[in-house]
């Protein structure tokens, strides 16, 4: 199987030399994705407006797959304080539901720029 990039106009945009996604078969695995606008500029909030915006961020990646978030199966989150590892589990509940993919989180590894990322691998269960 042969990788290849999932682009798309509506994809968010970065100035760093990666693929917001690769698809090898069914699976498709996304770059991390944090609070950026569409130039791919950090935009500073609470720890909640972070997540969501990483979050919505991620859902365009996974659409322009043809994938949502009920087809992700693992996660990677990186949480900036332990201070927001509560309001995490909170908000994570609300976009993530039963059965929850497989998730590992780091805490404290995101230095002074950002509050959170995720990165994922998605499952096409009709991929050919």
């Amino acid at each position: 199987m042969t990788p290849n990039a999932i682009v798309g106009g509506n994809l968010p945009r970065s100035p760093l030399p990666y693929s917001p996604a690769i698809r090898v078969g069914p699976w498709v695995f996304v770059s991390g994705q944090a609070a950026t606008d569409d130039e791919g500029k950090i935009v500073a909030g609470s720890f909640a407006e972070e997540f969501e915006r990483s979050i919505k961020n991620l859902e365009r990646v996974l659409t322009a797959a043809g994938l949502t978030l009920k087809d992700v199966v693992q996660v990677r989150s990186y949480v900036g304080l332990q201070a927001d590892l509560v309001e995490y589990n909170e908000l994570y509940r609300k976009w993530f539901r039963t059965p929850f993919p497989a998730r590992t989180t780091l805490i404290g590894c995101l230095g002074d720029i950002l509050r959170f990322e995720i990165d994922v691998v998605a499952f096409d269960a009709n991929a050919s």
